[in-house]
C-alpha cells in the first residue's frame, strides 16, 4: 500500500470517528455514512490501534469520550475542515455550507423565536442538516460535539468566542387579581410589598429596575413565594395570580394584549438580557457555521420582542 493510500485511509478513519462522536452512537454514524455498524466499529478499532490510545468508553447504555478521545476529536475535526478547505481552494470551488451542524439553544426561546431564522438557514443551505438541542446551559463544546450555542444572559466563559446578536427587553408583570382594588403602581418601591415569583437564573431576592426615559435605577429587596429556573413556569405562575414576575417582553406579549396580565410600573424595566452566539475558537471555521452565524446576525434583531443590543449591559 502506497503512502497516498495510507493517508487517505487515515482521513477516512478520522472522518468516521468524528461522525461517531457527533451522531452519538455507532449505529447513527453508520446510517449517516451509508454503511453498517460493524464496519464503523471496525474503523474505530483501527483508529485506536493506529493511535495506540483508547478513544471511546462504551457500555450498554452510554458512550463517552476518554480524555485522549476529546483531544483526538478536536484535532480530527480541525484537520478535516482544513482538508476540505484545501480541496476547495485548489479546485477553485467555493466552499459551500455542507454537513451537520449541532446547535444548543435555550429551551423556550429555541422552540419559538429562533425557529424562523433556523428555517431560513435550512432553506438557504440544502446541503446542511441541523441538530437543534434545547437546553438552558453552557455546553462542553468538545465533549458534546457542539458547533455553537445561543445563550441568553451574560457569557462568562474565558476562551470562548461570543458574538452579541441582540437583546431581550424585560418588564414587570402580574395578573390583575394581584392588585385587587388598589391602583396600578407606578413607582417600583410599591412593588416590594407585593408577592413575587423569582426566575432564579437571573434574579432571586433582589431586582434592579431602570426608568426607561431617564435611566434612574432603583434596587428592591423581594421575598419570593415561588422561585423557578424556567421561564414557562414563571409565566404560568404569574398568570395564575401567584405573584409578580419579571419576564422577557416577547414571552408575555399575548397575555398583555388580551388582558390576562398587566404591566406594573410601566415607566420602569429590568436590564435587558443579551443574546449571544458562542463557539470555541478554531483556526478553521466550517462554512456551515459561518453561514449560520450570518443568518442569526441578520434575522434575530427583527424577531418580535427582540431588539438590537445596546452599548452596555447590567444583569444585576
Amino acid at each position: 500500500m502506497n503512502k497516498l493510500s495510507i493517508g487517505a485511509d487515515r482521513l477516512d478513519l478520522l472522518e468516521t470517528f468524528v461522525r461517531i462522536v457527533e451522531a452519538g452512537s455507532l449505529s447513527a454514524a453508520a446510517q449517516q455514512q451509508g454503511t453498517t455498524q460493524p464496519t464503523v466499529s471496525r474503523r474505530l478499532q483501527q483508529l485506536e490501534r493506529l493511535m495506540g490510545l483508547r478513544l471511546l468508553l462504551r457500555s450498554t447504555h452510554a458512550m463517552n469520550l476518554t480524555e485522549d478521545g476529546e483531544r483526538c476529536y478536536e484535532h480530527a475535526k480541525e484537520l478535516l475542515e482544513r482538508w476540505h478547505a484545501i480541496e476547495s481552494d485548489l479546485r477553485g470551488v467555493q466552499d459551500l455550507p455542507r454537513g451537520n451542524l449541532r446547535v444548543l439553544v435555550p429551551s423556550v426561546f429555541g422552540q419559538q423565536q429562533l425557529i424562523p431564522p433556523l428555517i431560513e438557514f435550512l432553506n438557504g443551505h440544502p446541503n446542511v442538516s441541523v441538530e437543534w438541542l434545547l437546553h438552558d446551559r453552557m455546553p462542553d463544546f468538545i465533549a458534546e460535539g457542539i458547533d455553537c450555542a445561543i445563550r441568553i444572559g451574560a457569557v462568562d466563559a474565558p476562551g470562548l468566542i461570543a458574538i452579541r446578536l441582540a437583546e431581550l427587553p424585560r418588564i414587570v408583570v402580574a395578573a390583575p387579581s394581584i392588585l385587587g382594588d388598589a391602583p396600578l403602581p407606578n413607582d417600583p418601591v410599591a412593588l416590594a410589598q407585593l408577592p413575587w415569583i423569582a426566575l432564579n437564573t437571573f434574579y432571586r431576592d433582589e431586582v434592579v429596575l431602570h426608568h426607561t426615559q431617564f435611566g434612574e435605577a432603583k434596587r428592591l429587596a423581594i421575598h419570593p413565594r415561588l422561585s423557578t429556573d424556567h421561564l414557562h413556569a414563571l409565566c404560568n405562575a404569574v398568570l395564575a395570580g401567584m405573584g409578580v414576575g419579571i419576564a422577557s417582553a416577547w414571552a408575555v406579549a399575548d397575555a398583555l394584549s388580551d388582558g390576562r396580565l398587566i404591566q406594573l410600573a410601566p415607566d420602569w424595566s429590568a436590564p435587558p438580557l443579551p443574546i449571544s452566539l458562542v463557539y470555541p475558537p478554531a483556526r478553521f471555521r466550517p462554512a456551515r457555521l459561518m453561514a449560520f452565524i450570518q443568518v442569526m446576525r441578520d434575522y434575530l434583531p427583527q424577531v418580535p420582542g427582540v431588539r438590537l443590543p445596546s452599548s452596555h449591559h447590567d444583569l444585576n
